[in-house]
């Protein structure tokens, strides 16, 4: 009949289904199906104190990863290869290279702008 679906075709495809969102999910966390060097460090660590060590070493790890503090600035390179400066505001500022270069060497005159225009500038707190 036209409007039945075989069990077998129907299973099979909630399978696939529930394949492709668990696999979507793996690489979601960056983990892709069959990673051998994921399943073996497991394998190795056998006792609870390995595990419990594993474990404190990957939470200091995490620390150490978060972004800075609130008000402290930091420098990463952005994925189309511009330097970013975090800390300034709410979002990055980004330039290439020589455009740093060309802002920096230009440096004393944005001072001297800055104390010559004191007034009129506004400072945010």
């Amino acid at each position: 009949m036209p409007g039945k679906v075989n069990s077998e075709q129907g299973s099979d495809e909630g399978s696939k289904n529930r394949m492709s969102r668990r696999d979507g999910e793996m690489e979601r966390r960056g983990l892709r199906r069959g990673n051998p060097s994921i399943v073996l460090s497991v394998i190795h660590m056998t006792s609870e104190d390995e595990l419990k060590a594993e474990i404190e070493r990957l939470r200091a790890e995490n620390e150490s990863l978060k972004k800075p503090a609130r008000g402290q600035m930091s420098l990463k390179v952005s994925e189309k290869g511009g330097l970013s400066v975090y800390g300034l505001g709410r979002f990055p500022v980004t330039l290439y290279r020589e455009q740093w270069e060309k802002l920096l060497g230009m440096a004393d005159q944005i001072r001297d702008f800055i104390r010559a225009n004191d007034g009129a500038l506004k400072k945010k707190e």
